[in-house]
């Protein structure tokens, strides 16, 4: 999770918000995720990075599918689950 100080996120929220509430994000298409997610990470890698900075990055990337399918996809699976039946 990206559990970071309460300062950050305000330091982060004004750009943040004009994300989310974009009309954009709203109807982009997950190639369009892509483009802005990876538009981050080379602006946050920066000239010339090396191999600890991809690995960095990918590690970003990895935690962040990690607790988006542990905070968002397990209870949505949960409750399908209930609703229609285990199949185990």
């Amino acid at each position: 999770m990206p559990y970071v100080t309460r300062q950050t996120r305000a330091d982060w929220a004004s750009l943040v918000d004009i994300l989310e509430h974009s009309a954009l994000v709203n109807t982009a298409a997950p190639g369009e995720i892509n483009y802005v997610v990876t538009k981050l990470l080379l602006a946050w890698l920066g000239p010339g990075p090396c191999y600890a900075d991809y690995n960095a990055a990918i590690g970003v990337l990895e935690c962040i599918k990690l607790e988006l399918y542990r905070r968002a996809v397990v209870p949505y699976e949960e409750k399908k689950c209930s609703e229609a039946g285990d199949v185990y």
